[in-house]
């Protein structure tokens, strides 16, 4: 991946913005800060530029999707600091040190995911605690043919396991035990105890990597969404 560190970071988002605004039928995407804090938002998707922008407290970041993307992912960062060219770097969800992602965040960090038009013309969209929590979120449509709404808010990090403590979040048990019972690599796997922690808190969220029966939910192509940190 290349990164062009003398770009100033306007120049960068505006690239972004024009590239999301390409397709008239894109998804658009809604990324609203409830926290009493500030939170970087980040976006991206495998081969397509990639975004971010600081949020506080009340604000919003609009962007479009186009549709056929796929493996796609918003996530909140916490306590960033980044310079005039947007290179710096962030305690929970960075992504390389850059202000506009390029890249996936580094655990943890709760993510809501999104495939876009796809079998049967239909959103695929999920939220994630995975590669664990950092971040309260909802991941809901915005658009009246679909009511889907995901959430996981619960007191997470305050009630982290040990093994799993880190600050300013909870970390997956993959990222820190990478065991296959955690990571699931060759495709069979179960709930752990460590999985069974966050699924308890938030029912309708990816715990394990093969959690779909209880936490992929479709929309008609065509959805626009609303993500929110601190529902």
């Amino acid at each position: 991946m290349v990164y062009h560190k003398t770009i100033p970071t306007v120049f960068l988002f505006v690239f972004v913005t024009l590239y999301f605004v390409i397709s008239s039928d894109a998804a658009t995407f809604t990324v609203r800060n409830n926290c009493p804090y500030v939170v970087w938002a980040a976006a991206n998707a495998p081969g397509k530029p990639g975004g971010g922008r600081r949020l506080g407290q009340g604000e919003t970041w609009n962007f479009n999707s186009d549709p056929g993307t796929t493996q796609a992912r918003v996530w909140g960062r916490t306590n960033c600091n980044f310079d005039g060219a947007g290179n710096g770097g962030c305690q929970t969800g960075d992504c390389n040190g850059k202000l506009v992602c390029q890249s996936y965040g580094r655990s943890p960090n709760t993510l809501a995911e999104y495939s876009l038009k796809q079998y049967a013309d239909q959103d695929f969209i999920n939220l994630s605690v995975i590669d664990g929590f950092n971040i309260p979120m909802e991941f809901s449509s915005a658009s009246g043919q679909c009511t889907r709404k995901i959430r996981c808010a619960g007191d997470i990090i305050a009630q982290c396991p040990s093994q799993l403590r880190m600050d300013g979040g909870c970390n997956g048990p993959c990222p820190v035990l990478k065991t296959e019972e955690h990571c699931c690599n060759s495709g069979k796997c179960g709930p752990t105890p460590l999985s069974m922690f966050f699924k308890q808190r938030c029912p309708d969220v990816y715990s394990y990597p093969k959690d779909d029966p209880t936490s992929v939910f479709t929309c008609p192509s065509g959805t626009n969404y609303n993500v929110i940190f601190c529902p």
